[in-house]
């Protein structure tokens, strides 16, 4: 009875998976075409609906169902918002920027949707990072570089989808070293209080963005 119980519960931890995995990949694949077909201003402003339902089946599929993984989830959005503040406001740390109209309701300055953004990053790469059987030092190392990789094409398109944009219109050395910095100690984090999650949809949420943003890089660096 036991065996048949959790075996069930295999089952709809499975079904879970694949339907949320298929959701973001869904979504993804659809803002590409279209905004390569010529919709970019039905899918760009529609961002924070894309982001939203990733976060929201994170949450679901990781699983944040603990009072500790929703307070480290909330210390993450809250540093995120934290530093980003600090950015827009007094161009420490990243150079100066400044967001555009297309990531929703701001505070101060800073999208909401970039607390949230830093938040899934840090869950969704943490969980990749203890997927490899190694000391927590590098499990840290790898989260904050798998970070890094996906900040490279993503400053490319930001300004061309009205994300944000850098002074000189190029993002400075010195944002890559911060976000590399600041990723670490989060990770250190996450990895001090041995949090897990799904690494299947973490992966697949992943290279979602890492594909979406690699494509416009790639098409509008031609």
């Amino acid at each position: 009875m036991k065996i048949a119980f959790q075996l069930k519960e295999y089952i709809i931890s499975l079904d879970k998976q694949i339907f949320s995995i298929l959701i973001v990949w869904l979504f993804h694949i659809s803002a590409i075409i279209g905004i390569f077909l010529g919709f970019f201003d039905f899918f760009i402003p529609k961002t924070f609906l894309n982001l939203g339902i990733a976060f929201g089946l994170l949450m679901w599929v990781f699983p944040i169902d603990s009072v500790k993984k929703v307070l480290l989830t909330f210390l993450f959005f809250s540093v995120g918002m934290f530093v980003e503040y600090l950015g827009v406001n007094f161009g420490l740390l990243f150079g100066e920027y400044s967001y555009g109209a297309n990531l929703g309701l701001k505070f101060q300055g800073v999208p909401w949707l970039i607390g949230i953004n830093w938040a899934m990053l840090i869950l969704i790469t943490g969980a990749i990072a203890n997927k490899f059987k190694l000391s927590k030092f590098l499990k840290i190392i790898i989260g904050a570089s798998l970070m890094i990789v996906l900040d490279f094409p993503m400053e490319v398109a930001a300004p061309i989808f009205d994300f944000w944009e850098f002074s000189g219109g190029v993002a400075p050395f010195q944002n890559y070293i911060a976000w590399f910095l600041i990723a670490s100690v989060l990770h250190g984090v996450f990895q001090w209080a041995n949090l897990d999650g799904d690494f299947r949809f973490s992966v697949h949420l992943y290279i979602c963005q890492l594909v979406f943003f690699t494509f416009f890089y790639v098409l509008y660096s031609i």
